[in-house]
């Protein structure tokens, strides 16, 4: 069932170590197929070394196991609150990558502070709050998801234009409309919470790049204007 897919979601999941997101096993991806309702996630606790296609399992939103040898990721209902909240996420990442989860360790969110953020997120990357002793003791994984929905509807952020939340005390979810967007998504947050680190390293005081700096990035190469790249037509 879904072997196409399983193959894409295993994809994804091998970019992680390939592009120095994890270390061991430390991370998961996962990708929907909306018309059957079931998703694909990483095994829990696989090594990538002995990660194969047929491993991936099969899952639905109700958190029933539909398919697979292993037990899903231990994010698994974390991944099942973002699905079921935004339908325009069709592929979820979640990794302890050394910089985003530094952000996420302090606390903090990471302030846009050039073009290169601003290419891909409108606005800064938000860092969530503590959980409470109960939302930990019980349905942790789900709370977390239900902290990053909280975290953006509090907010009033789109999560088509900031696809990733820092989880404090812990790292980095990121989305996209498939399992390899979303991965790209958390390569770029890596990237952009590396610069945000140096910067206020280089120049304690920074400030935030100006709101038009940041919308002309953005909206140049995102919505209905725009027009970075090569026409379709």
């Amino acid at each position: 069932m879904l072997e196409e897919l399983k193959q894409k979601v295993y994809e994804a999941n091998m970019e992680l170590p390939k592009r120095g997101l994890i270390t061991y096993t430390w991370g998961n991806v996962s990708e929907i197929d909306r018309a059957t309702g079931y998703f694909v996630i990483k095994p829990s606790g696989v090594d990538y070394d002995l990660l194969r296609p047929e491993d991936m399992v099969i899952m639905d939103l109700a958190g029933n196991k539909i398919e697979g040898r292993y037990n899903p990721s231990s994010d698994t209902a974390t991944h099942i609150e973002l699905y079921k909240k935004y339908t325009v996420i069709g592929g979820i990442v979640h990794t302890h990558s050394p910089e985003a989860t530094a952000w996420a360790q302090a606390g903090r969110d990471i302030p846009l502070y050039g073009t290169t953020h601003a290419d891909y997120f409108l606005g800064a990357i938000p860092c969530a709050r503590d959980l409470t002793d109960g939302e930990i003791d019980k349905d942790y994984e789900k709370n977390t998801g239900l902290v990053i929905l909280e975290t953006l509807e509090k907010r009033g952020i789109n999560p088509q234009y900031t696809p990733a939340v820092l989880c404090k005390n812990h790292g980095p979810f990121t989305w996209g409309k498939d399992a390899a967007e979303a991965v790209h998504n958390a390569v770029v947050l890596e990237e952009v919470a590396r610069m945000a680190r140096r910067s206020e390293m280089l120049n304690p005081a920074i400030q935030p790049a100006p709101e038009a700096i940041k919308k002309k990035h953005f909206y140049r190469k995102h919505g209905s204007k725009a027009y970075y790249g090569q026409s379709s037509k």
